[in-house]
C-alpha cells in the first residue's frame, strides 16, 4: 500500500463503537427526552399536592369562620345570662324588701291616725332592724370605726381636731358610716380625726 493510499484509507474509514453504546450526540438526545420525561412527571406531582393544600387550607378557613360564629354566639349567651342572673337578683332583693315597705307604710298610716310619735318611732325602729338584716344577709358589713385608728383604706378623713384626750390620727367622731359588701369596699366612712394641739412656748 502506498502512502498515499494509507492516507486516503485513514480518511474515511469510520471507527465503530463496541456493541451497547451510543454517539454522542444520540446519547444526549436521549437524555434530554428523560429530562423531559421527568419534569413533567414533577409537575403534576406538584400541582396534585397544591390542590390538596388549597383544599386543607380551603377546610382551615371554613373551621375558623365556624369558630368565630360559635365565640360570638357565646359571647351573645353570656351577655343574655348575665342580664338574667342580674334581673334575677334585683328580684330577690325588691322581694325582701316589700315587707319592709309594708311596715313602714303602716307605721306611717298608725302615725297619722293615732298622732304618738312613739308608735311612729317604733315603726321606723322595726322597719330599719329588718333592712339591716336583710344587707347583713347579702353580705353587707358596716364601717363605724369611732375610737379606731385612722384607716385610710376604709375611712375618710373630713376634719381634723385637736385633742389631748385621743391619740394623734384617732377617729373621733363618724360623720357617715362606711359599708363592705363581702369584705370589698362600697363607701369609706366619713370621719374626724385627732391631731396634737400645738405645743404652747411661752410655759
Amino acid at each position: 500500500m502506498t502512502e498515499k493510499e494509507k492516507i486516503e484509507g485513514k480518511g474515511t474509514r469510520r471507527e465503530t463503537l463496541p456493541q451497547g453504546e451510543e454517539t454522542c450526540e444520540e446519547g444526549t438526545k436521549r437524555v434530554s427526552r428523560k429530562k423531559t420525561k421527568v419534569g413533567k412527571e414533577d409537575l403534576a406531582t406538584l400541582e396534585k399536592k397544591l390542590k390538596a393544600k388549597e383544599a386543607e387550607a380551603t377546610d382551615y378557613l371554613h373551621t375558623l369562620k365556624r369558630l368565630k360564629a360559635d365565640f360570638e354566639n357565646f359571647k351573645k349567651r353570656m351577655v343574655k345570662e348575665q342580664t338574667q342572673f342580674l334581673e334575677m337578683a334585683s328580684q330577690n332583693i325588691i322581694m325582701q324588701l316589700l315587707p319592709i315597705l309594708d311596715n313602714l307604710e303602716r307605721a306611717l298610716e298608725a302615725s297619722r291616725e293615732n298622732k304618738n310619735p312613739d308608735n311612729l318611732l317604733k315603726g321606723v325602729e322595726m322597719v330599719h332592724s329588718q333592712l339591716k338584716g336583710i344587707l347583713e344577709k347579702e353580705g353587707l358589713k358596716i364601717i363605724d370605726p369611732l375610737g379606731e385608728k385612722f384607716d385610710p383604706l376604709r375611712h375618710e378623713a373630713l376634719m381634723q381636731v385637736e385633742s389631748d384626750e385621743h391619740n394623734e390620727d384617732t377617729v373621733v367622731e363618724v360623720l357617715l358610716k362606711g359599708y363592705l359588701l363581702k369584705e370589698k369596699l362600697l363607701r369609706p366612712a366619713a370621719v374626724k380625726v385627732s391631731k396634737r394641739p400645738p405645743i404652747d412656748d411661752s410655759q
